[in-house]
C-alpha cells in the first residue's frame, strides 16, 4: 500500500476518540496460525476429511466449534461434534504446551506497554478457546498487559458476528465507536466493522488468503503500526480497573 493511500484511509480512524484496543491473538499477538494449520491438517486427516487449502483459509478467526461443524457438513463426517472437539482441544493444548517457539510478534509488546502507560484498556478477544488463551498469554508474556480475555465460547455467536467485540465493549464500559480493533482474519475484519468499531487490518502471510478490504487501514508490522500513533486520537477514559476474565 503506498503512503498517500494510507494517509487517505487514516481518515477514518480519527473520527472519534480512541478509549480501548481490542486485540485478536492468533495471527495478531502471536504468529501461531501456521502452528493451527499444522495441527487441523493433521486432525482433518485423523478424521478422514479431505479439506481443501481454501477452505482451511477461511475457518481463520472462527470458533473450533464452527470450524468442524462446517467441516462435518460439508465434508459429511459421521464422527459426533463432542468427540472430534475433544480429540481436536486435546492435540492443540498438548502441542502448544510442549511448542519451543511461542514468542510474541516483532514490536507487539512495546506497542501494548505504551498503550498501559497511556492507560487506554486493552483487551483480548479470541475465538480460541480459554485455556490457550491463558497458556499463550504465560508462555509469552503479554498476560501481565492483557489482562482482560474474552473468548468465542462466552458469547452465542462467534466471529464473523460481532458479539465478541460488543461484549469487550461493555465490559469495559466504552462505547464500540471508541473502541479500536486490530484483526488479521476476514472473519475477525467483518465482527469488528459489524460492531461498529474501527479496525486495523494486521497483513500476516502465515494466516492464509485473507481478505482485509474492510479494515480501515492495513498494516503489516507493529513497527509500521508505531509511526503511525501519534496521529490516531488516543484518549484515556480514566477507567476504574477490571477483573482478569468474564469468569472472575
Amino acid at each position: 500500500m503506498k503512503a498517500h493511500e494510507k494517509t487517505i484511509e487514516l481518515g477514518t480512524l480519527q473520527e472519534n476518540p480512541i478509549q480501548a484496543v481490542i486485540f485478536d491473538m492468533d495471527g495478531v499477538l502471536i504468529d501461531s496460525e501456521p502452528i493451527y494449520f499444522e495441527i487441523e491438517r493433521s486432525s482433518f486427516e485423523h478424521f478422514g476429511a479431505d479439506v481443501t487449502i481454501e477452505d482451511h483459509h477461511s475457518f481463520v478467526g472462527v470458533t473450533l466449534e464452527s470450524m468442524w461443524q462446517q467441516v462435518i457438513d460439508k465434508y459429511q463426517l459421521h464422527t459426533p461434534l463432542d468427540e472430534i472437539l475433544a480429540y481436536h482441544q486435546h492435540h492443540v493444548m498438548e502441542t502448544m504446551h510442549a511448542h519451543p517457539e511461542l514468542t510474541a510478534m516483532p514490536g507487539v509488546e512495546h506497542w501494548v506497554q505504551w498503550l498501559h502507560e497511556q492507560r487506554i484498556p486493552i483487551a483480548v478477544a479470541s475465538s480460541s478457546p480459554r485455556a490457550l488463551i491463558d497458556l499463550i498469554m504465560n508462555k509469552t508474556g503479554l498476560g501481565r498487559y492483557l489482562e482482560m480475555r474474552i473468548t468465542g465460547e462466552e458469547v452465542a455467536h462467534g466471529k464473523p458476528a460481532p458479539d465478541i467485540f460488543l461484549a469487550v465493549a461493555e465490559l469495559i464500559g466504552v462505547s464500540p465507536v471508541n473502541c479500536l480493533v486490530i484483526e488479521d482474519s476476514r472473519n475477525g475484519v467483518q465482527a469488528a466493522k459489524s460492531a461498529g468499531m474501527r479496525c486495523i487490518g494486521c497483513v500476516n502471510p502465515g494466516s492464509g488468503n485473507q481478505n482485509l478490504f474492510k479494515a480501515d487501514v492495513q498494516i503489516s508490522s507493529y513497527d509500521e503500526l508505531w509511526t503511525l500513533k501519534d496521529h490516531l486520537p488516543f484518549e484515556s477514559a480514566a477507567l476504574p480497573s477490571f477483573s482478569k476474565t468474564t469468569s472472575e
